[in-house]
Formats: structure tokens, C-alpha cells, sequence
């Protein structure tokens, strides 16, 4: 059985702020071991409960967050970018975890909170519905046959993960958001533990022939991005098929959400385009 774990850096136990998350933050050390801890613990859970095979994606920022001699040795590592598909090796995995989280732009209380690029947008929405990274990254794993069965960070990212897709994904809360960079949250120590069995869990559910559903946002799409500048917006409008909603907001249809996921950097503008991999998603 094989388990893919996309990772991102918020929703990692003990992340609270961006001192933590931007490589030049003064907390960023702190937060690569705590996140290959997290991811150590996920990868015990996984093997635990039926896994033969693990692949570790490190997708927050421009990858290479993780410390690499730090991670079990059972599990196979992606690092870089850029990276196209979205996750390559994904398609013949029977599950796929959501480690280390947020909640969607906008989310009241949610520990960093953003959709994609915290410094440009303002809100992603897909049909009208506003949409986070879980939904995003369900909707690519979906298209490939895979289910999301396990979703890690906050308890508004764990609430997100219910609503997207269903009572029957796994939901590990590691931390209640107070503020945007403040949480209530267990130890490390203590979320971790939690984690592992979830982890377990969600792969023996698995093995034991428990179908999860496949999260789908539909076809065709009209995908929408209000950004937080009206230059970036303008340079949006530069994408074959966008149209001026506003002065903030670029619309384009799609076939499908997981095939104007390599139409969303594209999208970002020139400056953000010269400094992919430069923390600017975040």
C-alpha cells in the first residue's frame, strides 16, 4: 500500500507565526525540525498500519524546508521546484495525508491563514465558493484517483477538511487558532502522538477495504482571484481567457481545478514569477 504525504509548513506542531515560516524568519530553524518530526510521526503511523511504501512532498515555499537527514529512513522524499504535476508519482497511491495545513484566506481565528501566496491574494474561489489548499490539493488528488484520508494543523483547517470532504477524512488538530499567530496548541510531543494514530488509523481504515470519497470540484470550473494589488491583478489579465472582474479580481474558466493549478503561477505576476522558491508562498 502506498501513502503520499504533501506537506506544508503552518499547521506544524508548535507553528504559530511567521518567524517560523519565511526562510529568514528567526524561528525557521525551529520549525524545519519540528516539521520532519511531524513528518516522522506521520510516516511511523503510515508503516504501522499497512504501508509499504512512502512518499514525503515538501511543498511549502520553494521546497527544501525539511531536514533530509532527519527523516525516516523508510520513506522517500520529493524536494524542489519547479515541480509539474503538481505531484508527480501520485497516481498509483492509495491515500494521500494533508500534513501540516492551514485554513483558506480569510478564516476567522485560523493560524496562518492564506490561499497559495499570502504577500498577492486575497481570496481563490472556484465556482463562487471560496476555496483553501485543501481543496486545491484534494481536487488534484481526486482527478488522479486518489483520496485525501488524513488532514493535519489547526482546528479551522480540521473543520475546512470536514466541509471539503466529509466526516469520513481523518483530522488530526494539533492547535486551536486564537489569532492569526496566536494558538492554543498541544506539545509537540503530545501532537505528534496524535498524529501517528490518526495516521494509523486512516491507513488501516484503508487496508481493510473503507472506501473514502474522492473529492472532485466539478467540470468545467470558473476560477477567480481576488488580489491584494491592483498590479498584480493587471498582470493576471496578461493569461489567454481572463476577464476583469474588478479592479482586484482576474476570472478564467478551466475543464478542470487540477488544470489551472500550473495556470496559477502564471498568474502571480513578474515579480513573483522571479522569486518562486523565494518564500513567496507562505
Amino acid at each position: 500500500m502506498k501513502i503520499y504525504i504533501s506537506v506544508d509548513l503552518e499547521g506544524i506542531c508548535g507553528v504559530n507565526t511567521s518567524e517560523h515560516t519565511a526562510r529568514d524568519g528567526r524561528l525557521y530553524g525551529e520549525a524545519r525540525r519540528m516539521m520532519t518530526e511531524d513528518i516522522n510521526a506521520a510516516v511511523r503511523g503510515a508503516f504501522a498500519g499497512g504501508a509499504d511504501e512512502v512518499i514525503v512532498a515538501d511543498k511549502h515555499g520553494g521546497s527544501n524546508n525539511l531536514l533530509p537527514e532527519l527523516l525516516d529512513e523508510r520513506a522517500l522524499l520529493l524536494i524542489g521546484v519547479p515541480c509539474a504535476p503538481r505531484f508527480p508519482f501520485l497516481d498509483d497511491a492509495d491515500g494521500m495525508f494533508l500534513l501540516g495545513y492551514h485554513a483558506k484566506s480569510g478564516t476567522e481565528r485560523a493560524v496562518l491563514e492564506h490561499t497559495m501566496s499570502s504577500k498577492t491574494w486575497h481570496k481563490y474561489q472556484v465556482n463562487g465558493v471560496p476555496y483553501g489548499e485543501v481543496g486545491i490539493d484534494a481536487d488534484v488528488a481526486g482527478w488522479e484517483g486518489v483520496p485525501v484520508v488524513l488532514v493535519s494543523g489547526d482546528d479551522k483547517v480540521c473543520d475546512e477538511a470536514k466541509e471539503f470532504l466529509g466526516e469520513q477524512v481523518e483530522c488530526v488538530c494539533v492547535k486551536q487558532g486564537v489569532g492569526r499567530q496566536c494558538a492554543l496548541a498541544f506539545s509537540p510531543a503530545e501532537g505528534r502522538k496524535r498524529i501517528e494514530q490518526h495516521a494509523e488509523r486512516a491507513v488501516r481504515r484503508l487496508a481493510a477495504g473503507e472506501k473514502f470519497p474522492l473529492f472532485c470540484a466539478g467540470s468545467p470550473v470558473t476560477v477567480a482571484i481576488t488580489y491584494k494589488f491592483v498590479p498584480d491583478a493587471d498582470s493576471a489579465m496578461n493569461q489567454f481567457g481572463s476577464r476583469r472582474i474588478d479592479g482586484f479580481t482576474v476570472e478564467r474558466d478551466w475543464n478542470r481545478l487540477c488544470d489551472a493549478y500550473g495556470g496559477l503561477w502564471s498568474e502571480l505576476g513578474e515579480k513573483q514569477r522571479i522569486h518562486m522558491g523565494q518564500d513567496e508562498f507562505n
